[in-house]
C-alpha cells in the first residue's frame, strides 16, 4: 500500500509529464491531439470507475460516428468511438493485468482461440509489410476492435440485462441516421443516384449503409418471435422494423437484399435440421455443375444488359450483369487486382491495409471500368476474403474463414442444445445476423469501420458468452 507523500509524488510526477506532453504538442502545433489528450484521460478516468458506461456510450454513438479522414479533415481517426475504444481497451488490459481476474472459459472457447490465432498472424505480417506504419495502425485498430468488442463484450454478456442494451443502444441511433437518409432522400425526389450517397456523413456510401441495416433486421425480426416480450414491446419492435425495411430498400444496396436471402436460407436449414454432410455433398455437385458449365453460365450472363436502376425489379436484375454494369464490373477488377497481389507474395501479402495503396498496378487496361482509379478511394478489395489474402497472404484468409466456420458450428450446436426460448430466439438472431454480413463479404468489406465491426465481434462475443454462462440454465434470463 502507498504512504500519502508516495501517491503525492504519483499524482505530482503524472500532473507534470502531462503537462509537459500538451506543451510539446502545441510547441509542434498539433493542436488538436492536444486538445483529444484531456477528454481521453477524462474517458479512461470515468472507465475505472464504470466501464459498463464507457461501453454504453461507446454502442449508442457508433451508429452516428464520423470518420474524419473521409469529410476530408486529413486526419485518420473516427469520432467519437475511437478515442472511446481505445481508452475502453486502456481500461480494460490495466484491470486485466492489475486483478488477473477474466474466465479462462473464455479464453479457451474455439471462437476464442481462433480470434487470438487472427491477430497473431495480423501483427506477424506487419513486419515484412510493404508500408509499416500503414500496417501498424490497420494492426492496433483490429486490436482495439476485437479487444473491446469481443473480449470485452463477453464481460458484459455475463449479465444477462445487457443483451438487449447491446441491441438497443446500435439499433436506435441507426434509425436515426435512416430517418435523416430518407429524408435526404425524399427532398431529392428518392432518385437513384443520390441513393448512394445520402447517408453520408454518418456512412460513406449506400453499401455499408445496407449492410449493417441487413445486421440488424434479423435482431427486429426475433422480438417478434421472442416470448419473454410482451405485445407493446414486440409492437415497438415491428414499427421500428418497417423503418429499417424502408430504410433497406430506399438504399439501392443490392448486396444486402441478397445476404438477407441468404440469412433466411440459414434459418431454414438451422430448423430443418439439415445434416452437414448433405450440405457439404449438395455444395460438392453445385460447384462441379458450375466448373462443368461455366461457359454457357458466363455466356448467359453476359447476355444480361441490365445497369443498375430507380426501378427495383430492374436494380435486382442488375446484380448479374457482369458486361456492362460499372459496380459489377469494378468489382471484378478490383478481386482479379487482389488474386494478383496473392500470386506475388503468397505467404504474407503485401501487409495489412495497404491494399488500396498498393493495387493500381495489378489492374489490368482490358478490365478497367469508368469508374475505376489509382487511389483506392472507392473501397478497397471488395471482399472481406480476397482482401486479406492480397495483404496477410493465405494464411490471412484462411484465419477469416475458420473464425467464421467457428461461430456456426458453436453456435448451431448451441441452438441445439438450449432449452430456454428466449435464448434460442437470441442465438438464432446472432446467426441471421451475422450470416448478412458475412454474405456481404463475398462483395464488399467493412471490417476496418467501427459501425460493422462493433455487430460483427459483438454477436460472436454473444454466442460465446452464452455457450460459457448461461446454456445450462432452466429458467428464463432475458430482462423482459
Amino acid at each position: 500500500m502507498l504512504s500519502l507523500n508516495q501517491k503525492l509524488n504519483w499524482v505530482y510526477g503524472i500532473g507534470s509529464a502531462f503537462i509537459l506532453l500538451i506543451a510539446m504538442l502545441i510547441y509542434m502545433e498539433v493542436y488538436y491531439v492536444a486538445a483529444i489528450i484531456p477528454l481521453f484521460l477524462i474517458i479512461v478516468g470515468i472507465g475505472f470507475f464504470k466501464l459498463d458506461w464507457m461501453l454504453y456510450l461507446i454502442i449508442l454513438s457508433t451508429p452516428l460516428s464520423l470518420n474524419l479522414e473521409q469529410m476530408e479533415f486529413g486526419l485518420g481517426i473516427i469520432l467519437p468511438t475511437e478515442p472511446l475504444i481505445f481508452g475502453a481497451m486502456v481500461v480494460f488490459l490495466g484491470r486485466l493485468f492489475y486483478d488477473h481476474r477474466f474466465d479462462a472459459a473464455v479464453f479457451k472457447h474455439p471462437i476464442s482461440i481462433g480470434i487470438f490465432i487472427h491477430l497473431i498472424w495480423v501483427g506477424f505480417t506487419v513486419i515484412p509489410s510493404e508500408m509499416p506504419v500503414v500496417s501498424i495502425k490497420f494492426f492496433l485498430s483490429r486490436l482495439w476492435f476485437v479487444v473491446v468488442f469481443f473480449y470485452l463484450m463477453t464481460k458484459f454478456f455475463k449479465y444477462p440485462e445487457n443483451i438487449n442494451k447491446f441491441f438497443w443502444l446500435y439499433i436506435i441511433p441507426l434509425m436515426i441516421v435512416i430517418i435523416y437518409t430518407v429524408y435526404q432522400h425524399a427532398i431529392r425526389g428518392f432518385e437513384e443516384k443520390p441513393a448512394h450517397w445520402v447517408m453520408q456523413p454518418f456512412f460513406k456510401d449506400h453499401t455499408s449503409y445496407g449492410a449493417l441495416l441487413a445486421f440488424y433486421i434479423p435482431v427486429l425480426v426475433g422480438y417478434l418471435f421472442n416470448p419473454g416480450f410482451r405485445w407493446n414491446l414486440k409492437f415497438i419492435a415491428f414499427n421500428v422494423l418497417l423503418i429499417f425495411i424502408l430504410g433497406i430498400i430506399l438504399s439501392y444496396t443490392r448486396a444486402a437484399w441478397l445476404s438477407l436471402v441468404a440469412a433466411l436460407g440459414v434459418y431454414i436449414l438451422i430448423k430443418l435440421r439439415i445434416r452437414l454432410w448433405l450440405l457439404l455433398t449438395t455444395g460438392f455437385f453445385v460447384l462441379a455443375a458450375f466448373f462443368t458449365f461455366q461457359e454457357q453460365i458466363f455466356m448467359k450472363l453476359e447476355k444480361n444488359r441490365q445497369d443498375s436502376s430507380g426501378d427495383l425489379s430492374e436494380h435486382v436484375e442488375s446484380m448479374s450483369n457482369v458486361a456492362t454494369d460499372a459496380s459489377n464490373l469494378e468489382r471484378i477488377n478490383r478481386w482479379n487486382c487482389a488474386l494478383r497481389m496473392f500470386e506475388e507474395r503468397p505467404v504474407f501479402g503485401w501487409g495489412p491495409g495497404t491494399y488500396k495503396f498498393q493495387y493500381a498496378p495489378f489492374q489490368s487496361s482490358q478490365e478497367l471500368t469508368i469508374i475505376s482509379t489509382n487511389f483506392g478511394d472507392l473501397g478497397n478489395a471488395h471482399s472481406e476474403y480476397l482482401g486479406p489474402l492480397a495483404e496477410m497472404g493465405i494464411l490471412g484468409m484462411l484465419s477469416i474463414i475458420a473464425i467464421i466456420i467457428l461461430f456456426y458450428w458453436r453456435a448451431v450446436l448451441l441452438y441445439y442444445k438450449l432449452e430456454i426460448k428466449e435464448l434460442k430466439v437470441l442465438v438464432m438472431t446472432a446467426i441471421t445476423g451475422f450470416t448478412t454480413y458475412v454474405t456481404h463479404g463475398f462483395l464488399n468489406n467493412f471490417l476496418d469501420t467501427d459501425k460493422a465491426s462493433l455487430p460483427f465481434w459483438g454477436f460472436m462475443a454473444l454466442v460465446v458468452a452464452i455457450d460459457v454462462y448461461h446454456k445450462n440454465k432452466k429458467d428464463p434470463i432475458v430482462e423482459r
